[in-house]
């Protein structure tokens, strides 16, 4: 039994297909959910409905005057080339011949471990876009855009290049006692009815989620007027004063979902990152509000063809292509993916720093 019997793209795929679903996803695929395209050249219509305007008063008789298509741009990029390798080198390949034997239980632990090294690169691919869009739905500063910079790479996209979202959609709490870190004299409750006003107001359509992380929604939790609020609905002398029930009481009185996004990953530099950060809410829209899309990868154009290259498809758009290496001969493994958010909906969107 030679090595590539075991260790091909398919097989691959199949271990990680297996694998993923036992794992919660990635947050970002609900709202962004993943479509594959042709190339690597990213064009999306983005909309601003707003609110109707009535229509112009006229006389018999005479001309209808034109209304102009209001709110209507074209946003055209190029999307972002992921790539990265692992080998399978000549002592390994040595060591997985032995798995011819059934009753070695090494073998099957040395498979496992081959099999955990590409699961790494595929994992690695599936960060990459959960961090452009929690980005995108993080825009702290009121900088709606992506920026992933490493290996001498700079990958910096502004979707709102002229300010206009950020002019209408944005608001930082300055005041260091309305800040959502002083407790004592910060009111969350105004703070978020004012902005689902705002985008009500803006676009005509009311945020229905509010994305944030785990310390922002303490913040809230922890706020003097929010405790008071729940506490003055319950009856009971003791009340046990949990997440759930302070969840439970801002949903209810302003008809919203909170959505505590707490994941985590590890960046080029080895440090462990939220992918999404503090400090900020995100007033959503139900349902999907733009696309993660993918293009054709250099090895799916080209491996694919290729009789000497084992190359497979995962999660819409990530390419795995295994391929052998001559002197020394290694079996390399080779995950690649291009992919950028497109963000139709995001003046529907609002964002609120808090701290």
């Amino acid at each position: 039994m030679k090595l590539t019997d075991i260790f091909t793209a398919e097989a691959i795929a199949a271990n990680y297909t297996e694998a993923a679903s036992n794992r919660t996803p990635y947050l970002g695929t609900g709202f962004f959910p993943a479509k594959k395209k042709a190339g690597l050249d990213l064009k999306w219509i983005k909309g601003h409905k707003g609110l109707p305007v009535s229509l112009a008063p006229s006389t018999f008789d005479a001309k209808s005057k034109f209304r102009d298509r209001v709110g209507i741009s074209v946003d055209e990029t190029e999307m972002a080339f992921f790539r990265e390798s692992m080998l399978v080198k000549e002592a390994d390949e040595q060591e997985i011949m032995r798995v011819q034997e059934a009753s070695d239980p090494y073998a099957a632990q040395v498979l496992e471990r081959v099999f955990d090294d590409t699961q790494t690169l595929i994992d690695g691919a599936d960060v990459v876009p959960e961090r452009m869009r929690m980005q995108l739905l993080a825009p702290l500063s009121g900088s709606m855009g992506i920026a992933i910079k490493a290996n001498g790479v700079d990958y910096t996209y502004n979707y709102d290049p002229d300010g206009t979202w950020k002019a209408k959609h944005y608001l930082q709490i300055i005041s260091g006692t309305d800040k959502w870190s002083a407790s004592e004299t910060c009111d969350p409750m105004k703070d978020l009815e004012d902005a689902l006003d705002a985008q009500e107001a803006e676009s005509g359509n009311r945020p229905e989620i509010a994305l944030m992380s785990k310390a922002t929604f303490k913040m809230l939790k922890d706020s003097a007027k929010v405790r008071s609020g729940v506490l003055a609905q319950n009856v009971t002398a003791n009340v046990n004063y949990t997440t759930a029930k302070v969840k439970a009481y801002i949903e209810e009185e302003l008809n919203i979902s909170i959505i505590i996004y707490t994941k985590q990953y590890r960046d080029e530099e080895g440090k462990d990152k939220k992918f999404y950060p503090d400090n900020i809410v995100m007033l959503l829209p139900n349902g999907n509000i733009g696309s993660t899309w993918y293009g054709t990868t250099p090895e799916e154009r080209t491996l694919m063809a290729r009789a000497d290259a084992n190359v497979s498809i995962v999660n819409t758009g990530v390419t795995i292509a295994v391929t052998i290496t001559d002197d020394p001969v290694n079996t390399k493994t080779t995950v690649s993916e291009i992919v950028l958010p497109s963000f139709e909906r995001m003046n529907e969107c609002y964002a609120l720093e808090v701290a």
